[in-house]
């Protein structure tokens, strides 16, 4: 174990920003949830999905990562809403059990499809962004990962004020309390579930552009952001858009940090000690009375 001052400083540098990352990808997973009732366990895979079209983009079309978001969200948007179409609203009446066999076995569909086409090996893409870094004393932080910080608190709030402020953000929160409610009030109830599940994927794309300049791509690797983004809805409360801000930063700090002070087999120690608490002691969440 290393408890070094430079050394933990780096972690709490690195587990701010990765966590801002964190939070951007279970904002969608909880809007999802808060509105359906669905854990969609292939989130992770449709992040994968969005990290091969931005990695396309940027290695085989010459794009800058950061443009590519007028891409990726579109069709990440349109991917959500194509699946959302043909698979999960035909069994939303459906009991719970059969929705997660459903979402599971579409992870596995999207990521064994991935290896069919782009085999298993890592993929990664060079532009000018990724050797930019500055110091803070003895600790690095490097460019990319604070602009990926940036834009997805940004991106955290815009969604937030959608929400908040617009009549198809209304109507997703009201579809969210009481379906039949908002029925009742004139509101399209299916029209706004398909938005709300586009929106949550929509998340994704914006993660995979600014992810893209610092992270790699692979088929497996919507198995650990997916696993993440579960703890994190978990921790932060289930549909609780604002404890899945709070909870990507401590999984993000516990993260970082558990890879800097523990040993490699061990670095995920602190991630899943603080989730087993939580289950035992607040299994509604850390916000869960907070929710919007």
């Amino acid at each position: 174990m290393v408890f070094s001052p430079d050394v933990i400083l780096q972690g709490l540098i690195s587990g701010i920003l990765i966590g801002g990352i964190f939070a951007l990808l279970s904002v969608g997973l909880t809007l999802i949830w808060g509105v359906m009732r669905i854990i969609n366990f292939a989130h992770g895979e449709f992040f994968m999905v969005a990290m091969y079209i931005v990695y396309f983009l940027v290695e085989k079309g010459g794009w800058d990562p950061y443009l590519t978001l007028i891409v990726s969200v579109p069709l990440i948007f349109l991917f959500g809403v194509l699946v959302y179409r043909s698979t999960i609203q035909p069994i939303l009446a459906d009991p719970a059990m059969n929705q997660i066999m459903l979402t599971l076995g579409l992870s596995i569909v999207l990521s064994a499809g991935a290896q069919v086409l782009f085999s298993a090996d890592p993929l990664f893409v060079v532009t000018k962004y990724n050797r930019l870094v500055f110091n803070i004393g003895p600790a690095v932080v490097r460019i990319p990962q604070l602009i990926a910080f940036v834009g997805s608190g940004l991106t955290a709030v815009l969604l937030y004020l959608f929400l908040q402020k617009t009549d198809a953000g209304r109507a997703i929160r009201a579809a969210s309390q009481d379906r039949t409610a908002a029925t009742l009030m004139g509101i399209d109830v299916e029209r706004t579930f398909l938005l709300a599940f586009g929106l949550g994927s929509a998340c994704l794309g914006v993660a995979a552009s600014l992810m893209i300049s610092f992270y790699y791509v692979s088929p497996t690797v919507g198995a650990f952001f997916g696993q993440i983004t579960f703890i994190i809805v978990v921790l932060g409360g289930m549909g609780n858009f604002i404890g899945a801000l709070v909870g990507g930063q401590i999984i993000g700090l516990t993260e970082a940090l558990g890879a800097a002070i523990l040993p490699g087999s061990l670095s995920r120690v602190l991630t899943f000690t603080i989730f087993i608490l939580v289950l035992l002691f607040k299994p509604q969440g850390l916000l869960s009375r907070t929710r919007k």
